[in-house]
C-alpha cells in the first residue's frame, strides 16, 4: 500500500476520537472541581470568620451602657466571653481573644448603611454606643487551583487574604413613658441622688435650655394606637401626660424627638390629675378609671364652698400641708441656678401639721411612731417625702374600716374625694422624665434624633403650679425616687419599662 493510501486511511479513522474527547473533558472537570473545593473553602472560612466578628461585637456591645467602666468591660466581654474556630486558613485554628480582632467604638452611625465609618470614633465610656470589630486577615492557600494553575503552564497562585467586620450596638426600648424631657445638671451621677428634689421649670419658648428646663417629647410615632389616649384627638398630648397606662408602644430611645412649645393651658391640668384635681381639658375625666388620682392625693388646698372638687380660688389657709420643699429652694441656695436641690426637708413639720392635731386630740396616727416601717426595697426610701407617702398609703390600706389616711376632721382625707376612682398603685404620682444632656445638644422647637442620657423617675411632691408670667412659667417639684433605664426594671416599677436591646447595624 503506498503511503498516499495509508494517510489517507488514518485521516479518515475515528476509533480514537472518544479518548481524546474524555481526556480533554476530565482536565475540565478536574479544573472545576479543584476550583469549587477551594472556593468552597473560602466561603466555609468566610462564614466562620463572619461569626467569629458577629458574637465578639454582640458580647462588647452588650456592655457599652454609658458607665465610666463601660470600654473596658465591653473588651474583657470580648476576651473572655467569645471563643470559635476556623477549619481551612493558615495558622491556628482557634478564635479567640484581641491578637484575632481590633475593637473601634463609635457615638453614632451614619445614617446610610453605605457611607464609612469613622467620623464618630470615641474612647469616652459615657459616648460609646456602638462597638465595630474587625478581625485580623487570616491567609488561605488556593492549593488545588494553583497545582491545576501549574498544570495549564501558570505560576499558580498565592494565598487568599479573608477579612470580616461586623457592627453592634447597645440601646434600650422604652415602653409607656410620660412625654417629658428635661435638661440634666452637669455631673448628674451625684447631683441627682434619690431624695433630691429638683424643680422643672419650663425655659419658654424663646429662652435657651439650661440645666433644669424641661420640655415634650412627640411621642406620636410610637403612641399606643390601641391604647386610652388613641381617640384623643387635640388633647393627645394632655391624655399622654394624664393617662395611667397603655400610653406608648415599646420604642429604641437612642434618638427622641421633641415637641415644640410650652402647651400653655394643659400642663399643670394634665398632671395633676394624679393629685385628684380635675380641671381645664381634663375636667371631664374626673370619673374614668383611665384617669384615677393616685391613692395618697394630700396636696395641702382645701376645695372652696364645701366642694369635694378643687375648681380655682381656694382657701390655703387652716388646711394640711403638702409634702415639704428641699429647705434649700427657700433660701435659694440650691444648686443649678436654684433648680436641685439636697434632699434636706423639714420632716417633722409635715408630720405636726397632718398627723398630730394642735388641739391635743388624738388623730388617725398620733405621731410617726404609728406610721408602718418600710421593709424590703422600700428602705432606701427611707426619710424621704417618698417613704412618708408610702407609709400612709399602708396606714389607709391597714385599716379597713377607716381607710382614710388623714384625720376625717381636716379638710382632706388623704383619699380621693372629687374622683370617685382611685388607682391603687402608688406610682401614680410617678412620671418617667428624660434627661438630656443640653450642653452638647442643641434644642429648638422640634428637634430630632436627641440622645437620651438617663430617664429619672420623679415624684410629684405637691400639685404643679404656674407663675404670673405670660405666659407662665410651670414649676414641677419632684423627687427623684431612681433611674428605671439604669435598674431595667423600671426602678422597682416605678415610670415606665425598660429592656436593653443589643443588636448587629452592619
Amino acid at each position: 500500500m503506498c503511503f498516499q493510501a495509508i494517510t489517507s486511511r488514518f485521516l479518515k479513522e475515528e476509533a480514537g476520537t472518544i479518548a481524546i474527547l474524555w481526556g480533554t473533558s476530565f482536565v475540565a472537570l478536574l479544573g472545576f472541581l479543584a476550583v469549587t473545593l477551594d472556593v468552597g473553602r473560602l466561603g466555609a472560612t468566610q462564614f466562620e470568620l463572619q461569626s467569629f466578628a458577629d458574637n465578639v461585637a454582640l458580647a462588647a456591645a452588650g456592655e457599652l451602657d454609658g458607665s465610666n467602666d463601660a470600654i473596658t468591660r465591653a473588651q474583657n466581654a470580648a476576651d473572655n466571653l467569645i471563643s470559635d474556630s476556623q477549619t481551612f486558613a493558615n495558622g491556628s485554628n482557634s478564635l479567640s481573644g484581641s491578637t484575632d480582632y481590633t475593637l473601634i467604638f463609635h457615638s453614632a452611625l451614619p445614617d446610610s448603611d453605605l457611607d464609612p465609618l469613622g467620623g464618630d470614633t470615641t474612647t469616652d465610656p459615657n459616648r460609646a454606643r456602638f462597638v465595630q470589630v474587625v478581625l485580623t486577615p487570616k491567609a488561605l492557600s488556593m492549593g488545588l487551583a494553583s497545582g491545576l494553575d501549574r498544570m495549564l503552564g501558570g505560576n499558580g497562585f498565592g494565598t487568599t487574604d479573608v477579612n470580616a467586620q461586623s457592627v453592634a450596638g447597645f440601646t434600650q426600648a422604652a415602653c409607656d413613658i410620660t412625654p417629658l424631657m428635661f435638661c440634666l445638671p452637669t455631673n448628674w451621677e451625684s447631683t441627682l441622688g434619690v431624695g433630691k428634689q429638683i424643680l422643672l421649670r419650663s425655659g419658654g419658648n424663646n429662652a435657651a435650655w439650661g440645666p433644669g428646663n424641661f420640655g415634650f417629647i412627640d411621642l406620636s410615632s410610637f403612641q399606643d394606637t390601641s391604647g386610652v389616649c388613641a381617640d384623643e384627638g387635640g388633647n393627645k398630648l394632655a391624655c399622654l401626660i394624664a393617662a395611667q397606662s397603655q400610653i406608648t408602644q415599646c420604642v429604641l430611645t437612642n434618638g427622641i424627638t421633641t415637641e415644640p412649645g410650652q402647651k400653655v393651658g394643659i400642663t399643670n391640668a394634665a398632671f395633676n390629675v394624679r393629685f385628684d384635681i380635675f380641671r381645664a381639658v381634663l375636667n371631664g375625666e374626673k370619673n374614668n378609671i383611665d384617669f384615677a388620682p393616685a391613692p395618697n392625693v394630700i396636696k395641702g388646698i382645701k376645695p372652696k364652698g364645701g366642694s369635694a372638687c378643687i375648681q380655682g380660688n381656694e382657701d390655703l389657709t387652716n388646711t394640711t400641708m403638702a409634702l415639704g420643699r428641699d429647705t434649700c429652694f427657700g433660701t435659694t441656695s440650691c444648686s443649678g441656678s436654684n433648680r436641685f436641690g439636697d434632699g434636706v426637708w423639714d420632716r417633722a413639720a409635715y408630720l405636726d401639721k397632718n398627723h398630730d392635731l394642735a388641739d391635743g386630740t388624738a388623730d388617725n396616727l398620733g405621731s410617726d411612731a404609728h406610721l408602718p416601717v418600710l421593709a424590703g426595697s422600700n428602705m432606701q426610701y427611707a426619710g424621704t417625702r417618698f417613704g412618708m407617702y408610702l407609709r400612709e398609703i399602708a396606714y389607709g390600706n391597714s385599716n379597713p374600716n377607716a381607710p382614710a389616711i388623714l384625720d376625717p376632721s381636716l379638710p382632706e382625707t388623704g383619699r380621693p374625694m372629687c374622683s370617685n376612682k382611685m388607682s391603687s398603685d402608688p406610682a401614680r404620682r410617678v412620671v418617667t422624665a428624660a434627661g438630656v444632656d443640653c450642653a452638647t445638644t442643641s434644642i429648638s422647637g422640634s428637634t430630632s434624633n436627641v440622645p437620651v442620657t438617663t430617664f429619672v423617675s420623679v415624684f410629684l411632691t405637691e400639685p404643679v403650679g404656674s407663675d404670673a408670667s405670660s405666659p407662665p412659667s410651670f414649676d414641677i417639684y419632684g423627687e427623684v425616687v431612681g433611674f428605671p433605664d439604669v435598674a431595667g426594671g423600671g426602678a422597682a416599677g416605678l415610670g415606665g419599662i425598660f429592656r436593653d436591646v443589643v443588636q448587629l447595624y452592619r
